[in-house]
């Protein structure tokens, strides 16, 4: 099995068709507590207090940056709720469980 949190993403303009449910439901595999949710993945973390929340939304701010693929977020005080989605194909792509494997692996740290 490959592991997700070595790949890069690829530049997405569209033109590719998103992954179907067989192959997202796969790629869901390799992610710890992700749901799949027909177009999107989505994990709510949970934190100590708003500065570790705010440490970690930096840190997802900075992989996101680096691997040129963002995802929506949703910050509480002791939460932060992140959702993948690749927006140009309308559904999912690969792209978007490699970032999330890359947000686990950091979390983890």
């Amino acid at each position: 099995m490959n592991d997700l949190t070595t790949k890069q993403c690829k530049p997405c303009e569209g033109g590719v068709a998103p992954l179907n449910a067989e192959a997202a439901a796969k790629l869901l595999q390799q992610l710890d507590e992700w749901h799949l949710q027909e177009k999107q993945i989505t994990k709510t973390y949970s934190f100590k207090n708003y500065y570790q929340t705010m440490a970690f939304v930096n840190a997802v701010a900075w992989v996101s940056h680096r691997e040129d693929h963002h995802p929506d977020m949703t910050v509480s005080y002791n939460r932060c709720e992140v959702t993948y989605t690749t927006h140009a194909i309308g559904g999912l792509s690969e792209n978007d469980f490699i970032c999330a494997a890359k947000i686990d692996k950091l979390f983890s740290i």
